[in-house]
């Protein structure tokens, strides 16, 4: 109810509010949706992923809920319950950490990726050996020669295998978790 002493005067009618200042009701809709398929993620989490998010009691209880609603009805209604707590929260922190876990996972793949195929040319080149050296300057170049030579040996030893029986990886796993210690700065090597 207006306050009788008030000044303010009231729009006359929703006509009255500038366009561009309220959204569309397609908008809207859009965001809520937005907030449902955010809530549909926070519940297909497992329970130790939810734990690190930033969630108030009551979200947390309700995706908890809905986690355990079977029902297809019941788990229905328990999500869009959970899109409208998702009102009140900080969305960007969520998004930012859902991607964070989903990127991350990528890069570091990407990152491994690299490695293997480092380790595959220095296998192959004793060139690039040489550039690994110049690279990083206090690398313990014996150590890396031995690897290196016995991995060299083990494909060999494996290209001669007859077919069926499982090849060594001993040493090729080995200069793989050498070079993960090494710290690259950028991506390229």
């Amino acid at each position: 109810m207006p306050d009788p002493m008030d000044d303010t005067p009231l729009p006359a009618s929703p006509d009255d509010f500038p366009e561009d200042r309220r959204p569309s009701k397609s908008q809207v809709k859009r965001d809520m949706h937005a907030l449902l398929d955010l809530g549909r993620e926070l519940i297909a989490l497992p329970a130790a992923k939810l734990a690190q998010l930033p969630l108030d009691d009551t979200l947390r209880e309700a995706i908890a809920l809905a986690q355990r609603i079977h029902s297809h009805e019941g788990r229905r209604r328990q999500v869009h319950y959970v899109g409208k707590l998702m009102r009140r929260t900080d969305v960007s922190a969520l998004r930012a950490q859902l991607d964070l876990w989903a990127n991350g996972s990528r890069e570091q793949t990407r990152a491994m990726h690299r490695l293997e195929d480092l380790r595959d040319r220095l296998i192959d080149s004793d060139e690039i050996l040489t550039q690994l050296l110049e690279r990083f300057p206090g690398l313990d170049i014996q150590s890396l020669r031995a690897q290196i030579r016995a991995a060299r040996k083990e494909a060999r030893d494996n290209a001669a295998l007859p077919e069926g029986r499982e090849p060594a990886r001993k040493h090729y796993r080995a200069l793989f978790q050498t070079l993960k210690t090494l710290d690259f700065e950028d991506e390229t090597f």
